[in-house]
């Protein structure tokens, strides 16, 4: 009689002792459990968005090169896929952009002449494609450009035919152009395009060109003449500030080439001032 009294005092005991361990959460039911996991998640879905934010807004940001101006540097044309390259947005916060940087810029008043906007009048698609601006799928609805940078502030640019084009004097040495892409041989036509200049850069100001410098609208397109000069062919021999861009509107500088994959690699930043 002893023992079955002490086995039904067990059993009461094991049963009381579950039920406390159920009442503590220690039998927590399935959907509680998938509940937690789904808001985890969703907490850590909504840090890496705001830490992507953060890095695209202040650190760096893919841009799609929409044009040719840049080749063979950067691969980019209308209606095709183009280089997507990162570009570094801190470096500038301490350092001024160089001779031979290739970055990427705000287009000044006097560049945006004519520039139509390349978004959709459908609403849902507008946003579609800011949404894939900000990632580097679609080109940004502005007027952002990418260029060279070939003199900086206080430096005077000048081509001309007997001479080639020159900083304060001397002649540049540019081996990112390429003679089959330019379809111009600056040998031969050393200025590849009008003679322009002399333009002394306003200090706080870049003078830019592309890397295909015989279809790139760089600052020798954007710069004012002089009436008489420019009946002789020369340009940009008027105010300089037309034709240059102010370092406050560059956005960053141009890193690698981040797609596509074949395309891999940096972005040369060699300085024909003094490269050999």
């Amino acid at each position: 009689m002893t023992d079955a009294t002490n086995a039904s005092d067990a059993t009461h005991s094991a049963d009381v002792s579950d039920a406390a361990e159920d009442a503590d959460g220690g039998g927590e039911d399935p959907p509680k459990k998938k509940r937690g996991a789904v808001r985890e998640a969703a907490i850590l879905l909504s840090i890496a968005l705001v830490l992507y934010y953060v890095m695209l807004t202040f650190v760096a940001r893919p841009y799609l090169i929409p044009s040719e101006s840049m080749e063979p540097t950067l691969h980019g044309c209308a209606g095709c896929v183009g280089d997507r390259i990162m570009v570094d947005k801190v470096t500038y916060d301490f350092t001024a952009p160089e001779p031979g940087d290739v970055v990427v810029f705000k287009g000044p008043p006097a560049w945006n002449i004519g520039y139509k906007s390349i978004r959709s009048d459908s609403t849902p698609i507008r946003w579609m494609q800011n949404a894939l601006s900000f990632i580097g799928f679609v080109p940004p609805d502005e007027n952002d450009l990418v260029k060279r940078v070939i003199a900086t502030g206080g430096q005077t640019v000048e081509c001309r035919a007997d001479t080639g084009l020159t900083v304060d004097g001397k002649k540049l040495n540019e081996p990112y152009l390429d003679v089959n892409t330019m379809m111009a041989d600056p040998q031969i036509y050393p200025c590849l395009g009008n003679e322009f200049g002399p333009v002394k850069v306003p200090d706080n100001r870049l003078w830019v060109m592309g890397d295909n410098r015989t279809h790139s609208a760089d600052s020798r397109a954007h710069c004012t003449n002089l009436p008489a000069d420019a009946q002789k062919g020369l340009l940009c021999t008027g105010d300089p500030m037309a034709g240059t861009v102010p370092v406050d509107n560059v956005i960053g500088k141009a890193r690698f080439i981040a797609w596509p994959p074949g395309r891999w690699g940096s972005v040369s930043s060699t300085n024909p001032q003094t490269s050999q």
